[in-house]
């Protein structure tokens, strides 16, 4: 029975954090894949899933805490470290469980997995000193950017980057809202059942999407409704993306970075006899555009290619798209909420390269639009050298395109003829759009 620990739910979350910490994981993907093979109850699921998300968005407050406490980081086996973390979330977020019971599930687990060669004692006593006294407080931090990278668990270069740019107060809000637990939120088919589908499934309207509806948390996958094809699961941000390009229904529309598909299926509910073209760098995130589409029965009308969005100029004839939504490959800031790992990722900060291949993109995929055509240009992200910027210097390369100033009914979130949506104001992802038209 010595890797009984694997089948305890702590055990699991633990097994997580090492493929995340050590071996570069993405949380959502190491922890899906780790839940779909568990025999665990749907509560210690439930628990696995709080313990790798908690740790994983509270890293680097853990360590900052996990310093005052071990002299030598580096003479610890990776996954004693790992444990240590996991352990103190417990003990410092969630009041539910006592702190012995941490402290002795954790003193086993360690035993168990260290083979009783003395890990235990360490884990047993750091943790016997974490709940004697009162744990160090981050706000004594005297640096201000400092002491917000350590309070919200956000590497120094972002804080400083979002103070830049929204203020302190409002920045302040951003980090705090990125501990709110994501809303579930869908997309409704036919709007003419939204009403019928909120009161069955108990949900709220979207105050973004006009056929969007949310939950602040619940499973609508495995509503009847999911299952037939009435709802899909979409971000009510994204969900304003379709809407913006005017599509009619005899479009052939270019979706130039596509997976995993759900604007390009929202983009074929407005389709009578127009067609998508959908494009991809990857075989098995083609796959997930074409599972989507199957899902609604709408597979008829997208096609699959796998493309380098950057050479469409080379592949597809000039003039030829009516309408192109290029939903460009970003730092993907906007998600921190749902991936916390992202913000961790040093590779981020380079803005410049990232916005090297946005214009990339666009100078390739807008040579194929035809005149009088339609351009739509979204990220998740919220830092203006991904967004405001690729819209000022696309525009001045290009004399042939014309801004299209976008509205909304939330006027906070329409900015310079962009809509920008920061994850604290809606409870969404960060998001941005632009419209381009080509001129005739």
């Amino acid at each position: 029975m010595a890797n009984k620990w694997k089948n305890t739910a702590r055990g699991q979350a633990l097994m997580v954090l090492e493929e995340v910490f050590q071996e570069g994981a993405y949380s959502n993907i190491a922890l899906n894949k780790q839940l779909k093979t568990s025999t665990l109850s749907d509560q210690d699921k439930g628990l696995v899933t709080e313990l790798v998300y908690g740790t994983v968005a509270r890293k680097m407050t853990l360590e900052w805490l996990l310093a005052h406490y071990i002299e030598d980081r580096d003479k610890l086996q990776s996954w004693v470290y790992d444990l240590l973390l996991l352990s103190l979330y417990q003990l410092s977020y969630l009041d539910k469980i006592p702190a012995h019971a941490v402290v002795n599930s954790a003193v086993d687990l360690a035993k168990e997995r260290g083979h009783g060669r003395g890990a235990e004692k360490l884990v047993n006593g750091v943790l016997r000193k974490i709940i004697r006294d009162p744990l160090p407080d981050p706000n004594s931090i005297k640096r201000v950017n400092k002491r917000y990278s350590i309070l919200y668990s956000l590497p120094v270069w972002l804080v400083k980057k979002l103070i830049d740019q929204y203020g302190e107060k409002r920045a302040v809000k951003i980090f705090e809202s990125l501990f709110v637990r994501n809303k579930a939120s869908v997309r409704v088919i036919n709007p003419d059942h939204i009403t019928e589908i909120a009161e069955k499934t108990g949900a709220e309207p979207s105050q973004l999407s006009s056929v969007g509806l949310t939950k602040p948390s619940g499973v609508f996958a495995a509503t009847d409704y999911f299952k037939t094809g009435q709802i899909t699961i979409q971000d009510e941000t994204s969900q304003l993306v379709a809407p913006a390009l005017d599509i009619q229904g005899d479009d052939l529309i270019l979706d130039a970075c596509a997976a995993p598909g759900g604007k390009t299926v929202h983009m074929v509910s407005y389709l009578t006899t127009g067609t998508i073209t959908a494009l991809d760098l990857y075989d098995h995130k083609l796959g997930l555009i074409r599972d989507n589409a199957e899902r609604l029965g709408l597979s008829d009308k997208i096609q699959t290619y796998k493309l380098d969005a950057s050479l469409v100029a080379q592949h597809f004839p000039k003039d030829h798209f009516d309408k192109i939504l290029v939903d460009a490959p970003c730092s993907g800031i906007g998600l921190i909420r749902r991936k916390p790992d992202i913000k961790y990722n040093k590779e981020l900060q380079d803005f410049s390269s990232l916005q090297e291949t946005q214009l990339e993109i666009l100078a390739s995929v807008c040579q194929t639009l035809k005149k009088g055509g339609i351009m739509v240009y979204s990220t998740c992200t919220i830092v203006p050298e991904e967004n405001q910027e690729v819209v000022a210097k696309f525009l001045a390369s290009h004399p042939n395109f014309e801004q299209v100033e976008l509205e909304h009914k939330q006027k906070d979130i329409v900015l310079d003829g962009c809509l920008l949506i920061t994850p604290e104001q809606y409870g969404t992802d960060g998001f941005f759009i632009a419209k381009f038209r080509r001129l005739a």
